[in-house]
């Protein structure tokens, strides 16, 4: 057990209030000041002057292809891809092969990462058309993914009995993939046979997103079931997310806010994702949605695939991109330009989706949180390079991209696993702590949180 008091001195502190330079104090793993003394003793104290402190990301959705996939990456990889870009907690999704829906798959994942991940970590329970016993069983996950739309394998759930019962007869968090399946496909023959990659907004278009999001919001909401709306990437979805009420949340993830339509002639299968990219005022809306609170979190949808399968011509080339080392990158950068705050970027990556899926003690510097923390280097100019990445994709989209603002050290527990770049091989994390009764965005609002 880590009992190591750690003084982070003179640093410019995020808090949920706001901005302070201060000295937070650290033992065991734990906060227990955010105004020490700078003369406080301690086991270790680390000169942040200069330095900003903010909590560590929060990623409530990756895909970290263990088992199965491993080519692509492991719970190993991604975390320390993780933890290279600021992100201290994950929450993997669960269509592996074999996917995670049986309780038995998914301990498998829990124990697999025990002794790998460096970051901490969680992980959701995938749902079939009959495996509601086992969703009931999963009381530890922190959510049940449902892909409303089209999936590999078991894991698309479109018969609405089946989504009926899901919603009624589970307790755990829901969050789902919503794109229409039957929309997809009818694109996709009406689209005819020669496609480029540019025809995969126009079969993944923004009808096929608002009427599974409608689909799936009308089931949240009848059932009175918390329902997150993962990777929202159009406009016209925006107003029915806003209607909602409280128990429904919503996310973006970069790609959506920093890529559109217009990136495919100089990307090509590179932006290739699902849901597609949409066009420049959609990018645009979702920025808008997200500084007005409509949409609570980003989340990175992290999804590699190796350089050689993203060359395959489309639509063969498989959807997905690598992202939760830049993507707190990106947004600090955009904190350079006056788009955003460092308040909103804490809120937004850390705070939020741990309230969203009652993550214990994780996404605020406070008293009595866990020591899960990053900080950065807000003048440090860096550029993205592909051979620098720690994904074993070996890629980044952003290759090439000069960013404002870079993670340069990350703790978890208060140790540090991240800094002047090189990730510890010997520190490893723990599993997320889930509170649902506690949980939830929406009635911890004004308070301190979970």
């Amino acid at each position: 057990m880590n009992t190591a008091r750690v003084l982070i001195r003179d640093a410019d502190v995020v808090l949920p209030e706001g901005m302070v330079a201060t000295n937070v104090l650290i033992e065991a793993g734990k906060i227990i000041a955010v105004d020490a003394a700078s003369h406080t003793m301690a086991d270790e104290v680390i000169d942040a002057q200069g330095l900003t402190l903010m909590p560590g990301v929060v990623d409530d959705q990756v895909h970290f292809r263990e088992p199965g996939l491993t080519h692509k990456e492991d719970l190993e990889s991604g975390s320390i891809s993780c933890a290279a870009g600021g992100i201290t907690t994950y929450l993997e999704m669960p269509n592996t092969q074999p996917p995670a829906t049986s309780l038995e798959a998914l301990q498998w994942k829990y124990n697999r990462a025990a002794r790998v991940s460096r970051v901490n970590f969680g992980f959701y329970i995938g749902a079939t058309e009959n495996n509601v016993a086992e969703l009931q069983r999963a009381t530890h996950a922190p959510g049940i993914k449902i892909f409303i739309g089209s999936s590999t394998g078991d894991l698309l759930v479109d018969s609405q009995d089946a989504l009926e019962r899901i919603f009624a007869e589970t307790r755990l968090p829901i969050c789902s993939h919503c794109e229409d399946e039957t929309t997809v496909r009818a694109n996709r023959v009406r689209l005819g046979e020669s496609l480029t990659v540019h025809d995969h907004s126009r079969i993944r278009d923004v009808r096929a997103a608002v009427i599974a999001t409608r689909r799936a919001i009308d089931l949240a909401k009848r059932h009175q079931h918390r329902f997150h709306v993962l990777h929202v990437s159009t406009a016209a979805e925006i107003p029915i997310i806003a209607e909602a009420g409280p128990m429904i949340t919503a996310e973006v993830c970069p790609h959506h806010l920093f890529f559109s339509t217009d990136d495919y002639d100089r990307l090509g299968s590179l932006v290739q994702m699902n849901p597609s990219v949409k066009s420049p005022e959609d990018a645009q809306q979702l920025w808008t949605a997200l500084t007005a609170g409509t949409i609570q979190v980003i989340a990175t949808d992290h999804a590699p695939h190796t350089w050689e399968e993203k060359q395959v011509a489309y639509p063969q080339s498989p959807s997905g991109l690598p992202a939760v080392e830049n993507s707190l990158a990106l947004l600090l950068d955009q904190a350079n330009q006056q788009r955003c705050s460092l308040t909103q970027i804490a809120s937004w990556m850390s705070d939020a989706p741990a309230r969203v899926w009652g993550l214990v003690g994780k996404g605020r510097i406070a008293v009595g949180y866990d020591a899960d923390l990053v900080l950065v280097d807000m003048s440090l100019r860096k550029t993205i390079r592909n051979a620098e990445q720690f994904t074993r994709s070996g890629w980044s989209p952003w290759d090439g991209t000069t960013l404002q603002g870079w993670p340069v050290r990350t703790l978890v527990a208060g140790q540090t696993v991240f800094q002047a770049g090189k990730v510890s091989d010997s520190l490893r994390g723990t599993a997320v702590l889930c509170d649902h009764a506690r949980g939830g965005y929406w009635n911890t609002l004004g308070g301190i949180g979970i």
